[in-house]
């Protein structure tokens, strides 16, 4: 069986479900279908997609006699698992009016009738049943994550950039931060990867060895007051400081600075979950893609960190930091204090397989192994991760030019 009990397993498969209607809590049933591009997707789509996970992955095999709560879930729902369908195009999840919100709720409902009823009895289940669930559950987190940072852009493209929700308390914002100081480690081989029985998605394992030449790694993230500097000093305007495709990017999407920044009579501004806010200084730098991070890394005349050595840096860091289950979002955060959540880190390794990894059979073979292409690895963990979502071995990944995610920096540089 996995690593969760059978009773824990239900409480966590139910605190994950209910986690994601609290976060569509304060939405009006307007805003359940905005599509503002195609990098992102309707909250309807994401609430109708975790279900069909279940639904199809489970329920289909281990449900006798089911059949498809809606007939066309498959059809409409199916992200990108080619060989169990042709899944619509992403581009278009915004155009699925119907089945409607009340339909979809109907839904999850059903469906979660379901499994928890397997899920309670679960006697007769093999192991493979709650290694299924386990990873459905582990699915539905990232979701969770992608239905704040989508919800966070459609809802930057409406002219009066509007909350998603009025905070219920301020916290008191950074007003300094400390130098950066490094930690420096010897060169050696080193152990990279999870041979854990704990949950882990395919990509993290196995473990194997890697050798690290001596480093040096920042002990916080890059904020926004130090990448101010970078503007001010023409790094948007610099090809020197960029990659050949960042450089191109730069100018095909004219940027000036990261993503949701703007001025407003000589301050940046920054559009938050919680409405328009002026740029703390102190806070980390977040919404940049790995070419800004890259760029101005090199400004600084250092370099980002490899994925190896950001975990060799960090494997003794205990899991703390500003995660989800605080609705916190984007208000202030302190980098001194920021390894695992409030912005992922952006390092130099491009996403591909570890060695000797093995591809899983059939359609969950398409999760994640089918995208070790073009995308660069991001550690850590952001403000809107689920907090027992996050581990040290957790790969995440995006193409460079991306910057919708919580995503940030954080330097380093060879020898000591």
């Amino acid at each position: 069986m996995s690593t969760l009990t059978m009773k824990s397993m239900l409480e966590q498969y139910v605190y994950t479900r209910d986690l994601t209607l609290k976060i569509v809590e304060p939405l009006e049933i307007e805003d359940y279908g905005i599509q503002a591009n195609a990098d992102v997707s309707p909250p309807k789509w994401h609430l109708a997609h975790t279900t069909w996970f279940f639904e199809d992955f489970i329920l289909m095999h281990y449900k006798q006699d089911y059949h498809y709560y809606l007939e066309d879930a498959r059809k409409l729902f199916n992200s990108y698992y080619e060989t169990l369908s042709k899944p619509f195009p992403k581009s278009k999840r915004g155009l699925v009016s119907r089945p409607t919100v009340k339909e979809i709720m109907e839904y999850r409902h059903a469906v979660d009738k379901e499994v928890i009823a397997l899920l309670s009895e679960g006697d007769d289940l093999d192991d493979e049943f709650y290694k299924l669930i386990e990873l459905g559950i582990n699915h539905e987190q990232q979701h969770q994550e992608l239905l704040i940072t989508d919800m966070k852009y459609n809802f930057s493209e409406n002219p009066i950039q509007p909350a998603y929700k009025k905070a219920s308390s301020l916290r008191e914002s950074k007003q300094t931060v400390a130098p950066i100081n490094w930690s420096s480690f010897e060169e050696g081989l080193e152990t990279v990867g999870s041979n854990e029985e704990r949950f882990k998605f395919d990509n993290e394992e196995p473990a194997h060895k890697h050798y690290l030449y001596p480093f040096s790694i920042a002990d916080r993230p890059v904020t926004n007051g130090e990448f101010m500097k970078f503007i001010e000093d023409g790094g948007y305007s610099s090809p020197e400081y960029w990659l050949s495709d960042g450089w191109a990017t730069v100018g095909k999407e004219q940027l000036e600075a990261p993503l949701y920044w703007g001025k407003h009579e000589g301050a940046w501004y920054t559009y938050t979950l919680l409405g328009l806010k002026e740029v703390n200084q102190y806070e980390p730098v977040t919404h940049i893609s790995f070419y800004e991070a890259d760029a101005y890394a090199r400004w600084t005349g250092f370099r980002l960190p490899t994925e190896q050595e950001w975990e060799h840096a960090f494997k003794e860091e205990k899991i703390e930091g500003h995660f989800l289950e605080n609705f916190i979002l984007d208000e202030a955060s302190d980098p001194e204090k920021t390894v695992f959540g409030s912005v992922w880190e952006w390092t130099k390794s491009p996403y591909v397989a570890y060695p000797e990894s093995a591809r899983p059979e059939g359609a969950l073979g398409e999760y994640n192994a089918k995208f070790m292409s073009n995308q660069m690895v991001l550690r850590g963990g952001s403000c809107a991760t689920p907090r027992n979502h996050v581990r040290l071995t957790y790969r995440n990944f995006f193409h460079p030019d991306k910057r919708w995610q919580f995503s940030g920096l954080r330097l380093a540089k060879d020898g000591k």
